[in-house]
């Protein structure tokens, strides 16, 4: 995604409209300058990609709009990596105590850089140079880290990629979003609600999977204080809603007005026919690391049941439920698996209202130790489900337990 400062956008009465490039030969060409800047920078310091950058960018008008580009190369595509034979901090170090027993003269610095690289190349088994000394030492500063891996992009997929993340800006300063989803197949739905978990958003949701969904999503605008971290938590999800095939939202902004400093209110829609495209893998994903931890685990057990992904929402009042797993033994009997491994409060107190009121008499509730329950005002003794504690990982062995119970 884009800085605020690199968004462009320019309002018609209330409504906000973002700027979006045209695929065309003149926007190609520039996409494509950008990505043979950073292709060629492979091997080069951040600082060096970041003079050929300017001297690209020139005097041109359309400073900003190459600013962006580079911004979604340089965090999307690029890799760069420290290199230094140790640790920059260590490798001072080393140099540091070993030149003070010398009076400091440039024959001094070649010698103490001679001597630490034969210490280095003994202890570390390979050669050391004096030269990689000397680069290695500030290595761990931004302009001197190294761009090591570029995975170049299509031009066509950059500026894809540039108009989704001027859309997305939008959603920073959203006070509310209405998001109606509507005939699609189930399957849709679910990876929709995946990703409204996964991203922790606070929600309403009215409907069912035959008629539709209205989802109404508080934005960080409208808490107590702003948060920039549930901005970009509502921005991240425009790439997942790509995959619904039917859909229309309404967002209600808070602006401030560059010129009187004051806030104002702004207006922004986006449905189905927008254009946009994304690069989020359709497939399921996982909600924490826990979940895909646990599900490569249980492969390995010697057990029949089968453990499912693919899980059917359950409908509660003013939300739905969607349990990380389901566990299918060839008899018939199946269980519902919940992971609960979130400490914030108020997620706590939503997510065991859900299991009170779905009411599933086949729930096990795989439960954090390191959660204070308490604190959130949870009562476990209400929780209509069996309870699993765990650590730092769920134990596939511990759930079979119950499971054979």
């Amino acid at each position: 995604m884009l800085p605020t400062p690199l968004l462009i956008y320019r309002q018609n009465g209330e409504q906000i409209i973002p700027k979006r490039l045209p695929i065309n030969p003149r926007t190609c060409d520039i996409a494509t300058d950008l990505i043979t800047c950073f292709r060629e920078a492979v091997g080069h310091t951040q600082g060096q990609l970041k003079s050929q950058l300017s001297e690209l960018e020139g005097d041109s008008p359309d400073y900003r709009l190459k600013r962006g580009l580079a911004h979604l190369l340089k965090n999307n595509f690029s890799t760069f990596e420290i290199v230094s034979p140790l640790e920059p901090k260590e490798l001072r170090q080393r140099v540091f105590t070993l030149s003070a027993q010398s009076l400091p003269c440039r024959a001094a610095t070649e010698a103490t850089l001679e001597t630490l690289s034969s210490t280095l190349t003994q202890e570390l088994h390979q050669e050391v140079l004096p030269s990689q000394i000397r680069t290695g030492l500030y290595a761990d500063l931004p302009e001197n880290r190294i761009l090591t891996q570029f995975d170049d992009p299509a031009p066509e997929a950059l500026l894809h990629r540039y108009n989704l993340s001027q859309v997305q800006g939008i959603f920073y300063k959203a006070s509310e979003m209405v998001l109606n989803a509507h005939r699609n197949v189930p399957g849709e739905y679910k990876l929709l609600f995946r990703y409204l978990k996964l991203f922790g958003l606070m929600t309403y949701i009215e409907g069912d999977a035959d008629h539709g969904f209205t989802i109404t999503i508080d934005g960080p605008a409208s808490l107590f204080k702003t948060s920039t971290r549930y901005g970009l938590a509502i921005a991240k999800l425009i790439p997942a809603l790509l995959h619904v095939t039917r859909w229309s939202l309404k967002a209600t902004l808070q602006m401030r007005d560059p010129y009187t400093g004051t806030w104002k209110s702004g207006r922004f829609c986006l449905n189905d026919k927008c254009g946009l495209v994304t690069h989020y893998p359709p497939g399921k994903p996982y909600d924490s690391m826990i979940e895909a931890s646990f599900a490569n685990r249980w492969d390995s057990l010697k057990t029949e049941w089968i453990l499912e992904r693919e899980v059917d929402l359950i409908p509660i009042p003013g939300s739905v439920m969607i349990p990380d797993f389901r566990l299918v033994h060839p008899d018939g009997r199946d269980m519902l698996l919940e992971i609960v491994g979130f400490w914030r409060p108020d997620y706590l107190q939503k997510k065991f209202s859900q299991v009170r009121r779905a009411a599933c008499d086949n729930l096990i509730l795989a439960i954090s130790e390191r959660l204070n329950l308490d604190k959130a005002g949870v009562k476990l003794e209400r929780v209509p489900a069996q309870i699993i504690w765990f650590k730092d990982k769920l134990s596939p062995k511990a759930v079979l337990e119950v499971l054979d119970q």
